[in-house]
Parts: C-alpha cells; sequence; structure tokens
C-alpha cells in the first residue's frame, strides 16, 4: 500500500511540472484591460496600470495614444513610452488610451486600455482688460510708443503690433507696418499730418489668440516752427537785450521841417526778437533835436520813434 501512495504522490508532481513547463511557454495573455487613472487635464499627470495577464509576464511596455473626443481616429503619441504621461495643451478636447505590451520568455501579447473621458483645457486664451494706447505727441517728428494695455490668460503670452493710418474721424484705416514686425514704436512723419494713428495690439499663448486695436490718437499736426520771437517779461539772466538793428529815415537830414523816423530793433542774447521793451532815444549834442518819449518794440522786436530838429541842427 505504501508503494502505491508513493507513486501517485510522483504522479502528482510529475502533472504539475508539466502544467507549468506548459504554462511558461505561452506568450503572456490579458485577462482584465489596462486602465488609465488621474485628472484628465492638460497639465496633469495620467498612470497607466497593466491589467490582467496570464503568463508571468516579465517586462511592460507601454505606447500612448491621442483620440479624437468620441474616442476613435488615435495615433501613437511620439515618445509617450513611459508608464505615466503627463497630458499637454495638444490634447485637449481629446481622448487618450495607452497600449499595454507584455512579455515573457516565450513572446508578447498587447492589450489597449478604454479611452479616458476628453482633456480639459487649464488655461484660457489670451483676453485684453484694458486698451492699448499709443503715448507721445501727435505732431510731425514726435515718437509714438505703444501701452499693449492689460492682458488676462495663460502665460506665455507674445505680442504683435499692426500700425495703422487712419482719417481724421479714426476711420478708413491703412496698415503701413504688418504685425509681424514687432514694432513698438514710430516716429511720425510727413505722411502722418492730417491723419489719426491706431494700432492693433495681437496676443498669442498655446490657448489662442485675442486682439484688440487702440483709440485714435489726435490727428496730427505738422511741425510748430521754432520760436522767433520773446516777451520782454521772459527773458532772464544771463540773458541781455541788445539793440541789433537801426534805421533812420531820412538818413540824410536837408530838412529841419522834416521829421526823423528812427527805428531800433531789439534782440536777446540768444538772437530771439523781443517784445515790449522800452526804447528811449536821446539826440547828441543837446539842443539838436527835442526830445522823444519812449516807444515799446512790436512783435517783431522793432521799435518806432519819431525825432524832431531843433533850428540848431545842422544839414546835411
Amino acid at each position: 500500500m505504501r508503494r502505491h501512495l508513493s507513486f501517485l504522490v510522483i504522479a502528482a508532481i510529475a502533472a504539475a511540472a508539466v502544467a507549468g513547463s506548459a504554462a511558461a511557454a505561452s506568450p503572456p495573455s490579458n485577462t482584465n484591460l489596462p486602465t488609465i487613472t488621474g485628472t484628465t487635464r492638460d497639465g496633469q499627470l495620467l498612470t497607466a496600470h497593466n491589467g490582467g495577464w496570464t503568463g508571468s509576464p516579465t517586462s511592460f511596455a507601454y505606447a500612448w495614444e491621442r483620440c479624437d473626443n468620441q474616442g476613435g481616429g488615435c495615433a501613437t503619441i511620439a515618445g509617450a513610452t513611459s508608464q505615466q504621461y503627463t497630458a499637454m495643451a495638444d490634447d485637449d478636447g481629446h481622448r487618450l488610451r495607452v497600449a499595454v505590451t507584455a512579455t515573457n520568455a516565450s513572446g508578447s501579447g498587447t492589450a489597449t486600455s478604454p479611452p479616458t473621458s476628453a482633456i480639459a483645457s487649464s488655461g484660457s486664451a489670451p483676453s485684453n482688460s484694458r486698451l492699448p494706447a499709443l503715448n507721445g505727441a501727435a505732431q510731425q517728428g514726435s515718437t509714438l510708443t505703444v501701452d499693449r494695455g492689460h492682458w488676462v490668460g495663460t502665460d506665455p503670452i507674445r505680442y504683435d503690433y499692426t500700425w495703422q493710418r487712419c482719417d481724421r474721424n479714426g476711420n478708413n484705416c491703412v496698415t503701413f507696418i504688418a504685425h509681424n514686425a514687432g514694432a513698438t514704436s514710430y516716429t511720425l512723419g510727413t505722411a502722418d499730418v492730417g491723419h489719426t494713428m491706431k494700432v492693433e495690439v495681437t496676443a498669442y499663448n498655446a490657448r489662442g489668440t485675442g486682439y484688440v486695436y487702440s483709440r485714435p490718437t489726435a490727428v496730427v499736426a505738422a511741425p510748430t516752427p521754432p520760436a522767433t520771437t520773446i516777451v520782454v517779461a521772459n527773458v532772464s539772466l544771463p540773458d541781455r537785450l541788445v539793440i541789433d538793428k537801426v534805421s533812420f529815415s531820412p538818413n540824410v537830414v536837408t530838412s529841419r521841417s522834416t521829421a526823423i523816423v528812427a527805428r531800433f530793433h531789439v534782440a536777446d542774447t540768444k538772437g530771439l526778437s523781443v517784445q515790449g521793451a522800452l526804447v528811449y532815444a536821446l539826440g547828441l549834442p543837446y539842443g539838436w533835436t527835442y526830445n522823444a518819449p519812449e516807444q515799446p518794440t512790436d512783435p517783431t522786436g522793432w521799435a518806432t520813434i519819431t525825432i524832431t530838429p531843433t533850428r540848431s541842427m545842422p544839414l546835411g
């Protein structure tokens, strides 16, 4: 009897060994599909779980796929071969799945997870909260500088600028600097006189694009000519008053009955004509002319004084 039992035990051990050898000789076969866990929002980490397999796999490989929002039309994501994958902006609105390949000494088997829900965006496209503006004087020769206003949205945000020349009312605008030139300043020229100016600011980020226009500037004026005159009250040291031009009519006296018209031009030491300066003329030697009252200079800097000869003035 003991010999019979020993034979049965030996037979059972041999059968188990044959069964184990047969199992090891088969490639892995999936019994429960792989799954994906994690928050389905871009920027979040997703993790693949292997599922159930026969054949005692010794290694697993992963290939992540991006599908349409219905879970079809899937395509392999280049480089996404780890067990974990971080969803990105390109995945927004798509569903993801992962193909898991299990391997043992006898071969490999592959199973694909069900797709996730659609990946949600974690940010927003640029949106303007304060309009851009053009800073600077609306005058030929002045430089206008862009204040791009204030924008909200997912960083980083990139900006481009489009410059426009418009009619006096800010309409019928024509672009003269395209947005890809990136110009944040512009010096007004002859062609801008009589027009208003606008700038379009376009903002870009990974979520989309936004754009707005500034309000038009004032009508661009021609350059102001340099000052040629100054009021006497505005002349201050070290500047001084100078009589730089004198004229007499007649400049040869041939009659004592004809008044002499004397004109005096007053300037400051910068060469500006001075308005409102008082000029007094005294004839010498004394007794040749009657005293004349002082006179102010006109807006061109000239004072006119009428001098009357006395009987003592020699002629010629």
